[in-house]
């Protein structure tokens, strides 16, 4: 039964005659240093060289009389203890290796994602990484699958603005509907998704198919910054709309929908299925 014992403390990080002085200290306390040699059968040469370090880690603690006495943290207190230090070396590794991947992430590189549940993953692990702002463009289905980590991410400071098309309300977000939410989703036949995170990190594509979903997660400046003042474009255009929608209207229609058919390619209805090859999955 010992043994397996000093096998688990050994588990926790204790040497084995670490393991064996703790629990001589447990079977009786306090003790010498020559006392607690004889009693686990560490070397008299090696206990207290094995104490001093178990004195440092404050898993037994010293009296200063002479000769010194010892005697061990209680076993609750040891595992609390250790599960504490292993969560801060955690949270410690965590941090560092976050850092660490994006100083050793090639920025030239643009990665592609498939399927809808590995594009709304990948724009999760974006958001929780965020500490500044986070700009999105996004239809309602996915605004409220994504609302856990946009909370979260507003509890912890990040500034949130979305522009939506349909209806949404988040009171933890600047949220901008588009005007042209059901002119678009006909014309296109399907919905996209466009995240951008601290001008840094974008998640950019077409959500509403399916498995055959299709979506790139890039740093590289070079679209990182276009593809981001895509989404301030369309905040301009909504505080534009909002100050001066009778005279914007009356030029250029409802909504502006004469600029949509100008500037549109394709005919109506030319839906993402059918832009990319694919088979409509909505």
């Amino acid at each position: 039964m010992k043994s397996e014992i000093i096998k688990m403390l050994q588990n926790l990080n204790f040497t084995e005659y670490e393991a064996k002085a703790y629990l001589a200290l447990l079977d009786k306390s306090p003790l010498s240093g020559y006392a607690i040699s004889l009693n686990s059968g560490v070397p008299r040469s090696k206990i207290y060289e094995v104490l001093n370090g178990l004195v440092e880690r404050g898993e037994v603690m010293v009296s200063h009389e002479d000769p010194s006495l010892y005697t061990p943290l209680p076993p609750q207190e040891l595992i609390r203890l250790k599960k504490s230090k292993i969560e801060s070396s955690f949270e410690a590794a965590e941090a560092a290796l976050t850092h660490y991947s994006y100083v050793s992430l090639n920025r030239e590189n643009i990665w592609n994602i498939t399927g809808f549940e590995a594009i709304l993953s990948r724009t999760k692990e974006a958001i929780h990484r965020a500490s500044g702002r986070i700009l999105l463009e996004i239809w309602t289905e996915e605004a409220l699958l994504l609302e856990p980590e946009l909370r979260e991410a507003a509890e912890r400071g990040v500034e949130i603005l979305i522009v939506v098309y349909g209806k949404l309300e988040f009171d933890f977000a600047q949220v901008y509907p588009h005007d042209s939410s059901e002119e678009i989703t006909e014309e296109y036949g399907g919905r996209w998704i466009i995240a951008s995170t601290d001008d840094r990190e974008v998640v950019a594509g077409i959500v509403s198919l399916g498995t055959d979903s299709r979506a790139a997660w890039t740093m590289h400046p070079g679209l990182v910054i276009p593809i981001t003042e895509v989404i301030i474009h369309d905040l301009y255009i909504y505080e534009m709309l909002q100050a001066h929608r009778e005279t914007l209207e009356h030029t250029f229609g409802p909504n502006l929908i004469e600029l949509r058919k100008k500037y549109n390619f394709g005919p109506s209805g030319y839906s993402m299925a059918v832009r990319l090859g694919l088979n409509s999955k909505k």
